[in-house]
């Protein structure tokens, strides 16, 4: 099945945050790893129940599955990325 990813407006702010080495480094795994299998990585839960989160190294992409699309809603380091709520 092709998925397509759609991003939050705030993702390109979290986006800023990092250095453009890393931005560019964690789009290219969404674009070329996280569209191939998005159901494979683990259900979050807490406040963020539903969501699933893939790795990137140090960072965290936390997004939504929803029938074809990938809803991208946040990326951040692994320490601070689930304190503050989407």
């Amino acid at each position: 099945m092709a998925y397509s990813v759609v991003y939050k407006k705030s993702v390109h702010r979290d986006l800023k945050s990092l250095s453009r080495a890393e931005a560019k480094r964690i789009m290219d795994l969404i674009e070329h790893e996280l569209v191939k299998r998005p159901e494979s990585n683990p259900v979050l839960k807490g406040q963020f129940a539903g969501l699933r989160k893939f790795r990137a190294g140090d960072y965290r992409v936390i997004y939504a599955l929803i029938g074809s699309e990938i809803f991208i809603l946040r990326i951040g380091n692994r320490k601070n990325v689930y304190k503050h709520e989407i």
